[in-house]
């Protein structure tokens, strides 16, 4: 039997997510037939006081709606909880935060839960479009986020004469250039792969990474493979990073998996 062609192998798939949310995209991707290789360009990390956090959970009935920002915030946020109260509603951007409540024994019968309606585009903008912002108005809401985040919920809701009020959850943090790290990283870049991204901090964190270990001539590589991304902002930041193949797939493991089917 003749050998193979090293090029005709299929190209790794890189799971980028952090290390506590990528085992299930890594297991659906092997499924496929493709190789998926875990390597996270963020650590999620709790904080070492959680005072504040938990004191913040414990006058939720004074809000009308608390928005998770991401399933990290959901976990870190039921280390200081038992059951959540029915009475006060709660607002996700994506499927994976529904998810990670489900996790946690909160259901659309155990609470109201407000995400964005576009299965397509799951981001701040759409669950503001979603959410009552009438019946909102002259109320307190509460946004748990990490310890660096984006305020265009809380700005939003502001304008629309809506009391914010933040508290941070965890901490997410570029990880550290170990030597085996940067060892793999090269051999992903110098081999090929296909990059799967969930946020430009990410991405960004990955064009470093690849700056340190192996200078220019590796970000040249890394700009040259293929990545696949979730959100039109990411994809905006990829191309402005001069990244030259750039999918984007939606929001939702299922919209990754059929775009890593329908690619070659």
């Amino acid at each position: 039997m003749p050998h193979k062609p090293e090029s005709s192998r299929p190209r790794p798939v890189v799971v980028t997510r952090p290390l506590q949310q990528a085992s299930t995209l890594a297991d659906q991707v092997n499924a496929l037939g493709r190789e998926a290789v875990v390597f996270p360009l963020l650590v999620i990390e709790a904080l070492e006081d959680r005072a504040e956090l938990c004191a913040a959970m414990a006058r939720l009935h004074d809000y009308a709606l608390v928005v998770f920002v991401s399933p990290n915030a959901i976990d870190a946020t039921f280390a200081c909880l038992e059951r959540w109260p029915s009475e006060v509603a709660i607002g996700v951007v994506g499927q994976g935060s529904r998810t990670a409540l489900r996790a946690h024994g909160v259901e659309q019968a155990d609470a109201t839960i407000y995400a964005p309606r576009r299965p397509d585009k799951m981001d701040s903008e759409e669950l503001l479009a979603a959410l009552p912002l009438a019946a909102l108005r002259g109320r307190r809401v509460l946004v748990v986020r990490a310890q660096q985040g984006r305020d265009l919920l809380g700005n939003a809701l502001q304008q629309h004469a809506i009391e914010v009020d933040f508290v941070t959850a965890y901490r997410r943090l570029a990880p550290p250039m170990t030597p085996e790290r940067s060892a793999r990283l090269l051999a992903l870049l110098d081999d090929g792969a296909d990059w799967v991204i969930t946020s430009s901090e990410a991405l960004r964190n990955l064009l470093q990474m690849a700056r340190l270990a192996g200078g220019a001539d590796r970000v040249v590589k890394l700009q040259r493979q293929r990545i696949y991304v979730s959100h039109h902002r990411i994809a905006r930041t990829a191309e402005s990073l001069g990244f030259g193949t750039v999918i984007l797939t939606g929001s939702g493991d299922e919209r990754l998996i059929a775009a890593l089917q329908s690619t070659p």
